[in-house]
């Protein structure tokens, strides 16, 4: 199981730690580093950044989000920051949900997300590989566009610029099943937003025929800490944005994920307090055996004998949320 750092997105401003993690992840031979937006700070910028102050390590989003670009900008993203670190660039999609399609991007959800996810790698596909003009006849993209609105003197186009590498990796954030189970076909690995060891029957019917070197990078906070209770805290925080505030009342995905593994009442009493206005309480909500399943936190000895579940499991790559270098030093030993 291979490690990476996972960075996150910026909150009201860029965190000065980020550039000194990830070159000591580096140095502890972590894999790859990976960046994430929201509706503040992008993730190709801090991981060009940080492309161009390390050498080896992976770079990865986790995720970009397809709302914010057409694919054909994803491409010329990707393309370009592979071609400057030199090939060592993986692309993570996600699709988000209404609340910030809607509300942030100011452009329709899709009705048919698969359809919409399936046609956007498509596309990203299609130019990285470079055999030809981007052509699809999409019902969400489409090249050259086709619309009523349009001027109809569009053309096929292929990318002036020769990627480096016509197979960059391309991972998707997916939560349903079907999502999930689309993911396999089409795309080169899956980045699961909770996963528990424990509990890996919860994607088990959408993870059959897994094809050949699929890679499953679940995210996890991992903190070296004595006190347990503590340091599950921020991670109740997270579940508490995400679960209670991060879509509306009667459509939230990661409040139904969470339901499916087994903490629907619990779920659905963190959305009600936190869509009232209290916050606090809903965090509080939170299950610390929920919290603590889906993370890596308390002493050297714990994360040690937890860690082997992971390992057990098919997870390719832990993508490790880490406050400080030390946690990341532990982490490196005890995988190693």
């Amino acid at each position: 199981m291979r490690l990476g750092l996972a960075l996150g997105y910026w909150g009201r401003g860029p965190d000065p730690r980020h550039l000194e993690l990830a070159r000591e992840a580096e140095r502890l031979g972590y894999d790859s580093v990976w960046t994430a937006e929201s509706w503040g700070s992008d993730a190709f910028t801090p991981l060009t950044w940080i492309a161009a102050h390390t050498s080896r390590i992976r770079l990865g989003t986790a995720i970009a989000q397809m709302a914010a670009r057409s694919p054909t900008t994803t491409a010329m993203h990707a393309l370009t920051l592979d071609h400057l670190s030199g090939g060592r660039m993986t692309l993570g999609l996600g699709l988000s949900g209404p609340q910030v399609v809607e509300g942030w991007y100011g452009r329709p959800f899709p009705r048919s997300p698969l359809t919409a996810t399936r046609e956007y790698v498509d596309v990203v596909r299609q130019v990285l590989k470079r055999e030809g003009p981007v052509e699809v006849d999409g019902r969400f993209h489409s090249h050259p566009y086709r619309g009523d609105d349009g001027t109809g003197l569009g053309k096929p186009l292929k990318p002036i610029t020769h990627p480096l590498r016509a197979g960059l990796p391309i991972l998707l954030g997916a939560e349903g099943p079907k999502n999930i189970a689309q993911t396999t076909r089409i795309a080169d690995g899956w980045l699961p937003l909770y996963w528990s060891p424990t509990r890996t029957d919860a994607y088990e019917a959408s993870l059959t025929d897994l094809p050949e070197d699929f890679v499953i990078a679940p995210m996890a906070r991992v903190t070296v800490c004595d006190d347990v209770a503590e340091g599950l805290l921020p991670v109740k925080a997270m579940l508490g944005f995400y679960i209670g505030g991060m879509g509306h009342a009667k459509r939230n995905f990661h409040a139904d994920l969470m339901a499916r593994m087994g903490y629907e009442e619990e779920a659905r009493r963190i959305q009600e307090l936190f869509l009232a206005g209290r916050r606090e309480e809903a965090i509080m909500a939170v299950p610390d055996a929920f919290a603590d399943e889906i993370s890596l936190i308390g002493p050297r000895a714990r994360i040690a004998e937890r860690l082997e579940l992971w390992r057990k499991g098919p997870v390719t790559d832990l993508l490790v949320l880490a406050p400080d270098p030390h946690t990341l030093r532990v982490l490196a030993e005890l995988n190693s």
